[in-house]
């Protein structure tokens, strides 16, 4: 198919069976074009998480809109401890958007869902108006099952606990900004998106009972998902500066512009916190992983509580010898970034 998205496409009518028989439901290995699918006996304790995707520009370095779907919602599953198995897409298309650019979309959907060893198995498809929408929305929700024995949690975190990142923060949010916005820089700037399933699923195999948490840093940022947990734990988290992996590429460019990485969006990134005894086992079995090559060790959980008057406290021993805390984001730092 080629040409652009019409109202026609989203009517119901022969323009929309076309679209979604020719184009989408190939892609996916959907054999029906039924509203809801049929997932089969499923034994286990169910996962289940919906999200969706504005990203602008829709296609940045390192993925594009479509990608970033599949792999949020699996990491979605993935970080409390959920093998992913199902997921549903829903796109709002703009009228006028390229065919072309959606089949690129697509594709790249069905290799990211074939990747992270999931089907993609219904969805929904609208077409509005010129400028009622920002050329392409997308809405993913998953299914996943828990393996038995494993329950991650805030209320698990304990003083002396190692707090491990998987690799370098900041790599999808300043890609996407540069692109948006134009910008360039040396090394290119590319986004870490993909899939955590497979190493979260490393993690636990190599300490099931010592995984206490899991979360990716995805909107505000590292600070943001560490103040969240010492708030949730009701423990101080401290993070060493000098301890966390970020890109030169992505420390010059937010030096350029003004900002903090451990601010910045990552969608290829988890956080975990990890007993100190198992600390090297589980950061051994990451980097032995594809996408956990650059693990590192960043802090600690601290024998003093967070304190009754915050439920929590995070903060940074920086490289110049003080200590910083760290706060929730404070207004929207880079928007439409997934």
């Amino acid at each position: 198919m080629d040409g652009r998205i019409l109202m026609g496409h989203g009517s119901g009518g022969r323009m929309m069976e076309r679209l979604i028989r020719e184009l989408i439901a190939p892609a996916f290995g959907m054999t029906s074009l039924a509203d809801a699918a049929d997932l089969g006996p499923i034994n286990g304790r169910l996962a289940y998480t919906t999200d969706s995707y504005v990203v602008s520009p829709v296609f940045f370095p390192g993925g594009n809109i479509g990608e970033l779907a599949v792999n949020g919602t699996v990491n979605d599953l993935s970080m409390i401890g959920a093998a992913p198995r199902f997921l549903t897409a829903g796109f709002i298309i703009e009228e006028g958007f390229s065919i072309e650019d959606l089949s690129r979309i697509v594709a790249s959907m069905a290799k990211a869902a074939d990747e992270a060893g999931v089907r993609i198995v219904a969805g929904d498809t609208k077409v509005v108006e010129r400028g009622k929408c920002d050329r392409i929305f997308i809405n993913t929700s998953g299914v996943g099952v828990i393996p038995d024995g494993i329950s991650l949690g805030p209320k698990r975190i304990a003083p002396g606990d190692a707090v491990i990142v998987s690799g370098p923060v900041g790599s999808h949010g300043m890609a996407v900004m540069a692109e948006r916005n134009g910008l360039s820089f040396s090394p290119p700037l590319s986004s870490d998106t993909a899939p955590l399933n497979g190493l979260a699923a490393s993690m636990l195999e190599a300490a099931p009972d010592s995984v206490k948490m899991l979360r990716d840093p995805t909107r505000g940022g590292l600070a943001t998902i560490i103040k969240e947990i010492a708030v949730d734990a009701g423990r101080r988290i401290t993070l060493q500066e000098r301890a966390i992996p970020v890109l030169p590429s992505v420390r010059g460019g937010c030096d350029l512009l003004g900002l903090d990485p451990l601010y910045v969006a990552n969608e290829g990134v988890l956080v975990a916190v990890v007993a100190a005894d198992a600390a090297d086992a589980v950061l051994s079995a990451m980097r032995s992983h594809r996408f956990g090559k650059h693990s590192a060790i960043i802090g600690t959980v601290d024998a003093e509580a967070g304190g009754a008057e915050t439920g929590g406290k995070a903060l940074l021993a920086t490289i110049a010898g003080g200590t910083r805390i760290l706060d929730l984001l404070t207004g929207e730092q880079l928007p439409r970034i997934c």
